[in-house]
């Protein structure tokens, strides 16, 4: 739907001839147009009708041109609606106290007398913008309402996040958490796999059950089975007693198998027996036990490809992945990387603006895991309050092309938009990661026509 479509433009002049040749020229592209003249009776109009747009008068008395009367209603129209767009109709006598307005907020001002071609260019300018930002708004507070009810009502043990692809993570987890199916976590080591196991698992049915980990990375293959199935004493060399398995152990609760693509072949089979049937042996006795366990698993291998090398049991795979939650690398979630870093910082420790600068360009390879360590060694390296770009020990990044040569037309407008949107609307990050001032991004951003979030 274009934006003029059903828009509502608001006229507020006390001249009756200017009332009536806007309204004229509005109803001919098809705006509603509302009459007031005076700021009280526009005021009234605002608060009993839906209005997209207003256009104000400066000077409402007869020989009163200062713009005081404009300017007392522009700040009581902002205080009421403050994502409301004003148009200020001025002549040259006030022309610098409508320019004061504009810098105080009003979307712009036109001279009297005004030039129709580039009036309706302005008013529908504005109620593109108008749209955007009220769709921007709505997401804003759909999100904010979407964290509220995830927090309220899971358990979410601790998690620090701000970006909605984490949310869709959570989502995703929080959802299936009471689903008795195994579910695999999957995603680049260091991003934190084994808190979303203990979300699934706080969050399931089986939470005051044991949660159980095994990291299948971590063992040589032929002590694997052992952990996770127990051994009688005597099963292999150095088992002088019996021990439990980790199935045992997790026996009313949940066994997180991370890394498992690094089970063995004969651990593979063993452990589906398990999936299908809840029933397993030690190693070196004949007895069966039975248990029941939610399995979750987590691998950064590529199971699909392991899979046609013959190295992973395609049925194994089927079984374990009934749901998959897939966590996106740090650097596709980059509206968490300052809440997380925060989070990691010492008490008494703040980032500096330099430090900010350098956590949002960092690429993050090495994930959350990375971003602790970096943070924990600042901390202890940083010889005051304030951590600086160079006590995180980052490289230093290439500055961009526009603030190395100070060129405003070196940084497109796509660049710009999608910096923006990583950023959430926020000016003050977008403009950090792309090496600029937040001043200097709005000169570019007005430049190339972007509107401000």
């Amino acid at each position: 739907m274009p934006p003029s479509a059903h828009a509502t433009l608001l006229v507020i002049d006390d001249n009756p001839s200017v009332a009536a040749a806007l309204e004229v020229l509005f109803s001919l592209h098809d705006y509603r147009t509302l009459r007031a003249s005076s700021p009280e009776e526009g005021l009234a109009l605002l608060a009993s009708e839906p209005v997209d747009l207003v256009i104000q008068d400066m000077n409402f008395t007869q020989d009163t041109t200062s713009g005081e009367e404009g300017e007392a209603l522009f700040k009581a129209i902002r205080a009421a609606h403050p994502d409301l767009p004003v148009i200020l109709l001025t002549a040259w006598t006030h022309l610098e106290a409508a320019v004061d307005l504009v810098k105080a907020g009003a979307a712009d001002y036109l001279a009297k007398p005004w030039d129709d071609r580039k009036l309706l260019a302005t008013v529908g300018n504005l109620l593109e913008l108008g749209q955007a930002s009220r769709a921007m708004a709505e997401c804003a507070r759909r999100d904010h309402r979407q964290r509220r009810e995830l927090e309220r009502d899971h358990d979410l043990r601790g998690l620090v996040w701000a970006d909605p692809a984490m949310e869709r993570v959570l989502c995703l987890a929080t959802q299936v958490a009471r689903a008795d199916v195994p579910v695999l976590v999957t995603g680049p080591n260091g991003s934190g796999k084994e808190k979303i196991a203990e979300i699934l698992q706080a969050n399931s049915s089986v939470k005051s059950g044991p949660f159980v980990t095994l990291n299948c990375g971590a063992l040589p293959s032929e002590l694997i089975e052992a952990e996770l199935f127990g051994a009688d004493a005597g099963a292999y060399t150095g088992a002088g007693k019996a021990r439990e398995g980790k199935f045992e152990a997790a026996d009313g609760g949940t066994l997180f198998l991370d890394e498992i693509g690094n089970l063995p072949p004969e651990g593979q089979m063993k452990l589906l027996r398990v999936l299908e049937t809840g029933r397993f042996t030690r190693l070196g006795s004949n007895r069966e036990k039975q248990v029941k366990v939610r399995v979750i698993s987590a691998t950064n291998a590529d199971l699909p490809a392991m899979i046609r090398d013959g190295r992973f049991r395609e049925d194994l795979y089927y079984r374990l992945n009934v749901i998959e939650i897939r966590i996106p690398p740090l650097a596709e979630r980059p509206r968490d990387i300052l809440p997380l870093a925060q989070a990691f910082l010492a008490a008494g420790k703040s980032l500096s603006d330099g430090a900010v600068h350098a956590l949002l360009r960092h690429a993050w390879p090495g994930h959350v895991r990375e971003l602790k360590n970096v943070m924990q060694r600042a901390c202890l390296l940083s010889a005051g309050p304030v951590i600086q770009a160079g006590d995180l020990g980052l490289p230093v990044a290439a500055a961009p092309a526009a603030a190395s040569q100070g060129n405003d037309a070196d940084l497109d407008r796509g660049s710009i938009e999608q910096a923006l949107a990583r950023a959430g609307g926020v000016v003050a990050q977008a403009a950090s990661e792309l090496g600029l001032s937040r001043q200097a991004l709005y000169r570019r951003m007005e430049r190339l026509g972007i509107a401000r979030p």
